[in-house]
């Protein structure tokens, strides 16, 4: 991409990321349409929170949505009849439930997440090998600044990917 006199380098990378995140989520997208059991985006992050914070509660796993409890109770509903969650009794009180993702609910985590790598796969493989750098490092230094903006302080609830090697 070449540098506009209209903008500032600042927001013309802010337009640009902008322009790519529109893009995956079309990516994004097509791996939930193919799934055999397709989950909203709120229900998604349910999974995520649960993921990586099994064991939570019902007022936690709010929290961490940043919504109601009812809501994410009826979203929990949802998940648990497609078999994704379970509500299990709370070892260390009789009043409430702890949340945890099931195999099923992992496993269809892990086939979402392969799909979605396989479509970036062809994107970023038809890109010059010099741009596929450039990209690396150019996203590398984005997650470490998105990290440091957005994401909660290290032992809070986690909504992306686990890191693996």
């Amino acid at each position: 991409m070449t540098s506009s006199p209209l903008l500032p380098p600042t927001a013309e990378a802010a337009c640009a990321a902008s322009s790519a995140v529109e893009l995956l989520e079309v990516l994004w997208g097509r791996g939930r349409e193919v799934s055999a059991a397709p989950v909203s985006p709120s229900q998604l992050r349910v999974l995520f929170v649960l993921e990586h914070q099994e064991g939570i509660n019902l007022r936690t796993l709010a929290e961490a949505m940043e919504s109601t409890p009812p809501s994410v109770s009826r979203l929990c509903d949802r998940l648990q009849a497609v078999g994704f969650l379970e509500r299990a009794p709370c070892p260390s009180s009789r009043r409430e439930l702890v949340l945890r993702l099931t195999r099923r609910g992992a496993a269809y985590l892990a086939d979402l997440r392969a799909r979605r790598e396989r479509e970036l796969h062809k994107v970023v493989a038809a890109m010059p090998p010099a741009d596929r750098a450039a990209l690396l490092a150019g996203l590398t230094s984005f997650c470490a600044a998105a990290a440091a903006e957005a994401l909660p302080p290290a032992g809070d609830v986690s909504l992306g990917a686990p890191r693996t090697a």
